[in-house]
């Protein structure tokens, strides 16, 4: 197993906040099982109920990312597969908060209102890493709640095509800040590989958000990951994809809301009518029939929309060749 992650020590200021325009950290074999870790989306710089994000942080570097990892034989027009062994929160902490004209519920500098932002404030989430729990303490009663731990990593990515260097806060075709509670442990991740090398960064830890990503904060925090990068040779896809042990899932980032839909939408339509054998128009009719459409965000730069099939209706249809199962197997020897 290779061990890597960014220096802890290190000013926040000196990390990745972007997908491409960055020099490989590190290079991994393919089929490689790794371990990282990741900062939390403030940098570290939000710790208590008085620091507040608008205060402490530069909104230009947001979402440090821990990469990039070079893979070794990914070319452009191959797939890049991304398998979630674990991820868990480094800390028994994580942090949330309201930031000025940022989230679904209130003005940003792209739907411009005339009225003044939504009170600041930071709300600190004790993580219960023995009982998987994230305790809830409201600000202004004693009201409080357990919820369940469900750490996921909301930027995956790998370098977008043609040069282009893309903020860590943005989802896109290369994947980036989708914000879907999908990619958690167990889950492998399909990424089109625009440069050689991919160029795989990860980073934007949440021990749990809800869909949609309201406020536009999740519980925020530190992850310790482990995760296994492989390719699929000469097998391009055009948007990410997700595979779990019961679904398959597609996704689309953009602005409207509806073209995200459409996007994950088109984009299941074609890979169930590979998968199927089916025509385009009857694998339309297909996902109209079974597709869940979880909305990951509504509060970045790009929203993203995932459509998720069970694989129950698929009859064996195997996506990826196998992909996912043989780096499931993997990850069982491992842990073994």
């Amino acid at each position: 197993m290779l061990n890597w992650g960014p220096d802890p020590d290190a000013d926040p200021a000196t990390y990745t906040y972007t997908f491409g325009g960055v020099e490989p950290a590190v290079q991994v074999r393919p089929g490689q099982i790794i371990s990282t870790w990741t900062m939390d989306c403030f940098g570290g710089r939000v710790r208590a109920t008085t620091d507040m994000a608008s205060q402490v942080c530069d909104p230009r570097m947001l979402n440090p990312q821990s990469g990039p990892f070079y893979v070794e034989g990914a070319n452009p027009g191959d797939t890049l597969a991304v398998h979630f062994v674990s991820i868990e929160p480094r800390q028994g902490w994580g942090v949330s908060s309201t930031v000025p004209f940022f989230g679904s519920l209130t003005a940003t500098p792209t739907t411009a209102m005339l009225h003044s932002a939504l009170t600041e404030r930071t709300w600190i989430y004790e993580l219960d890493l023995v009982e998987r729990l994230v305790r809830y303490a409201a600000a202004d009663t004693d009201f409080t709640a357990a919820l369940p731990l469900d750490p996921m990593h909301g930027t995956v990515g790998v370098a977008p095509p043609l040069g282009e260097v893309r903020s860590s806060l943005t989802p896109g075709d290369w994947g980036g800040n989708m914000d879907t509670p999908e990619m958690r442990a167990g889950v492998t991740c399909y990424l089109p590989v625009h440069v050689p090398g991919a160029l795989f960064s990860l980073g934007d830890g949440h021990a749990r958000q809800g869909e949609g990503e309201t406020c536009g904060v999740a519980v925020e925090c530190e992850m310790d990951t482990v995760f296994m990068l492989d390719v699929v040779a000469g097998a391009p896809i055009s948007w990410p994809r997700l595979e779990s042990d019961d679904f398959i899932m597609t996704t689309g980032s953009a602005r409207p809301l509806e073209d995200a839909f459409r996007i994950a939408h088109q984009q299941m339509v074609l890979w169930i009518a590979e998968l199927t054998g089916q025509s385009t128009l009857d694998s339309y009719q297909f996902v109209s029939q079974t597709a869940l459409t979880p909305i990951a965000n509504v509060v970045d730069t790009n929203y993203t929309v995932v459509c998720k099939i069970a694989k129950a209706h698929l009859r064996g249809a195997v996506a990826a060749a196998g992909m996912h199962d043989h780096m499931r197997r993997k990850a069982a020897a491992w842990r073994a």
